[in-house]
């Protein structure tokens, strides 16, 4: 299918974010991670994503309500418009004859929870890591805060994933760096959860991340929160203090393309310890 034609549609139904990824990209993992165990016939792995707007983690950075983030910059930005969008794509793509298998971004690492149906396949159900396959598909990399950064928004976006059997121009994997390498989320955890660091291989592209104590994150009072899915999976830190720091510094550094007259943080930071008891001040 002609790429300018899928991404043009992507665009108008509100796709901040678009990029391809050939199958063959996904030869390194095992079935149970790949995509062809949800859609053995696929050609393209179509990624989605739709920004986080820097005004949604103001009222988190101000410390001033957080309930505004977790609609639009949490719930409602996956669950609806996120998922709006990809629904549509995937209704365009099987308008033109190509069948297409929408995904939610649900946690990788929850278990199996069923049995073989097939011998050569793996129990239900397969989840991808769609941070990995946002690298795989050149939207960008990851971060040393352990996130997805992109060239235009850092941090802020969320995505989803479409399957299809239609064969779409890729794009190249990202060239270009963005992570400063801890330089904003490396001093900026006030529980210590980033423990040391790594160096991780996606489709050969290499990148250093910090070894992080998810459990530390699970409990932080400074904008993260437990995993909404399954309490295997890793706590939603978008709007922690760590990547409120790393977007911050990326913006001030001139590394993301989505520019504003004002920085984002103007005023201190604030931090809560792990030990506080917030009803208790």
């Amino acid at each position: 299918m002609e790429r300018k034609k899928i991404e043009k549609y992507a665009r108008e139904a509100g796709a901040d974010i678009f990029g391809v990824a050939p199958i063959e990209r996904f030869d390194e993992l095992p079935l149970e991670k790949h995509p062809r165990a949800i859609f053995p016939e696929v050609k393209s792995v179509i990624v989605i994503g739709r920004r986080i707007t820097r005004g949604t983690l103001r009222s988190v950075e101000e410390g001033t309500n957080f309930s505004n983030y977790y609609i639009y910059g949490y719930d409602w930005l996956d669950n609806r418009f996120i998922a709006l969008t990809t629904f549509r794509i995937s209704e365009f793509l099987e308008d033109n004859g190509w069948e297409a298998v929408p995904l939610a971004n649900l946690p990788p690492e929850v278990p199996p929870m069923g049995v073989k149906v097939r011998k050569k396949s793996p129990p239900p159900n397969v989840l991808l890591d769609f941070d990995d396959v946002a690298v795989r598909a050149g939207v960008g990399e990851i971060g040393y805060c352990g996130v997805l950064l992109t060239p235009d928004y850092g941090p802020r976006q969320r995505i989803q994933i479409v399957l299809t059997d239609a064969e779409i121009e890729p794009d190249p994997l990202l060239s270009e760096r963005i992570c400063l390498y801890g330089n904003g989320c490396k001093c900026s955890c006030p529980l210590g959860a980033l423990k040391g660091e790594k160096e991780i291989t996606i489709a050969g592209k290499k990148m250093t991340v910090a070894e992080i104590d998810y459990k530390m994150c699970t409990s932080c009072k400074n904008g993260a929160m437990p995993n909404r899915y399954h309490p295997a999976g890793k706590p939603d830190r978008l709007a922690a203090i760590c990547i409120r720091s790393c977007a911050d510094v990326l913006e001030r550094k001139g590394k993301i393309k989505n520019r504003f007259k004002l920085p984002f943080r103007i005023r201190d930071v604030w931090s809560v310890k792990q030990d506080i008891d917030l009803y208790r001040l």
